[in-house]
């Protein structure tokens, strides 16, 4: 079941669209011309999520996975958002900002450009399950970083395109 953006009226009748479909709609002001998105899905540092769960053990230990995540990244030339939406071109990675998605398919809306590095630059993109959602690795310059993200993100998606586009460059 994709995760719902939004909910758009077609001849009457509700039809869902996802957040990756939101997404390559709504990044197209921080594109190139005639760069478009392949793959996108939304995400946070590693950690986020226990940090967001209250209380001073899990906050002071989510806050510093989330920082150390934030540290990792900017070494590798990118900056994070949380929330954020990693987006995938023919020639770049993204790191757009995004209003926090919430149940029921509203939020997720783009609302920046954070960072960009060169797909050149960027090594590998690594997906893991995890209990419910996924973590994804991407190695930058030699340099790692983790990101969390939900269970219904397509992150094989853009990982699949991120090989294709790699292949072919």
């Amino acid at each position: 079941m994709l995760p719902l953006s939004d909910l758009r009226w077609r001849g009457g009748n509700p039809v869902a669209v996802s957040y990756e479909d939101k997404i390559k709609e709504q990044a197209q002001p921080y594109l190139d011309a005639g760069e478009r998105v392949l793959a996108a899905f939304i995400a946070r540092p590693r950690g986020a999520t226990t940090a967001g769960v209250g209380g001073l053990g899990p906050g002071s230990i989510g806050g510093m996975k989330i920082a150390k995540q934030n540290r990792a990244a900017q070494d590798a030339g990118l900056k994070l958002a949380n929330p954020m939406a990693l987006a995938l071109t023919g020639g770049r990675l993204l790191v757009l900002g995004v209003s926090q998605p919430i149940a029921m398919g509203k939020g997720g809306d783009v609302k920046d450009l954070v960072s960009e590095v060169p797909l050149a630059d960027v090594e590998s993109i690594e997906v893991k399950r995890l209990l419910v959602g996924k973590t994804v690795t991407v190695t930058v310059r030699g340099v790692s970083f983790k990101l969390e993200v939900g269970a219904g993100a397509n992150v094989n998606g853009l990982s699949e395109e991120f090989e294709r586009a790699k292949g072919t460059a």
